[in-house]
């Protein structure tokens, strides 16, 4: 049933399958397309080697409380939608920019599980080796939640 809703598609690069998904939450915005996609994913593959990754919701709320700070992506397919509608406000109040990203599978490939993730938090040190794909990321994603 649910297998036959989503269509797959291999990335050129990054190694982790794009997703479209079928169903999408109405809060899913900002939501990244499909090149923006690609990026963050890449990152989040990156984040995930360097121990620089926060996986689900309990996990990336604790770390949103004590004053981390980062780059939050919320999988934009997760039902019910209960479970991340406080995230976008959490992440507003504590001024960590965020994005939705189309499926929930993607997601969880690529930060290096084999469960979906519904969302996740890339925080980075100054001396991370992903630091400048970061801060374009971040830049990015404000532009698109502007």
């Amino acid at each position: 049933m649910g297998k036959a809703d989503k269509k797959k598609r291999k990335s050129s690069s990054g190694g982790v399958p794009l997703e479209t998904a079928v169903y999408l939450s109405p809060i899913a915005k900002p939501l990244a397309n499909e090149k923006q996609t690609k990026k963050l994913l890449r990152l989040t593959k990156k984040a995930s080697k360097e121990k620089q990754l926060r996986r689900g919701v309990k996990e990336v709320v604790k770390a949103i409380r004590k004053n981390e700070k980062g780059l939050c992506l919320i999988a934009g397919d997760i039902s019910p939608i209960d479970v991340i509608t406080h995230l976008p406000v959490l992440c507003e109040e504590s001024d960590i920019s965020y994005i939705y990203v189309p499926t929930k599978q993607g997601l969880g490939a690529a930060s290096a599980t084999k469960r979906p993730t519904s969302c996740v938090l890339i925080t980075c040190n100054n001396d991370a080796s992903f630091k400048d794909s970061f801060d374009t990321c971040v830049s990015t994603v404000k532009e698109a939640s502007a």
